[in-house]
C-alpha cells in the first residue's frame, strides 16, 4: 500500500519523491482510516455511496448509540485493517468536534489512531 502522506494543514505533501508517500506501513493504513472518516457520505461524485454516514447515523440528538458503532464500522472496513483493538469516538458539542481514538491492527502492524474530524 502507498499512501501520499499529508502536511500539518491536511494537504498533500509534494515535491520530495519518495518521502511524500508511506508504503506498506501502518501509518499508511492509519492515514487512510482518517481520510475515510473525514469524508462524509454522498461527498465523492464519484461515488456517492462512499464514505462516513454522518448525517443519517452519526450527528443529531438521537443518534448517540448508532454513532460509535458506525464510524467503529468505517474504521473496521478500512484497505489494510485486520482488526480494531481500541475505540472511542468523543464528541463536544461546544467545539463541534468529533474526536476518534483507535488502536488497530494492520497487515503491516499495530497503529494508534487519533484525528478530529
Amino acid at each position: 500500500m502507498r499512501y501520499r502522506k499529508l502536511d500539518k494543514n491536511g494537504d498533500f505533501s509534494a515535491g520530495h519523491g519518495s518521502a511524500d508517500f508511506f508504503t506498506d506501513s501502518p501509518e499508511a493504513v492509519g492515514q487512510s482510516v482518517l481520510t475515510r472518516l473525514r469524508l462524509w457520505s454522498g461527498e465523492w461524485f464519484l461515488d456517492t455511496d462512499e464514505g462516513t454516514p454522518y448525517s443519517t447515523q452519526v450527528l443529531g440528538a438521537h443518534r448517540r448509540q448508532s454513532a460509535g458503532p458506525a464510524i467503529k464500522m468505517r474504521v473496521a472496513s478500512t484497505e489494510g485493517v485486520t482488526s480494531v483493538n481500541d475505540f472511542a469516538a468523543d464528541y463536544d458539542g461546544d467545539a463541534r468536534a468529533l474526536t476518534v481514538t483507535a488502536a488497530v491492527d494492520t497487515v503491516y502492524g499495530e497503529t494508534q489512531i487519533e484525528g478530529v474530524i
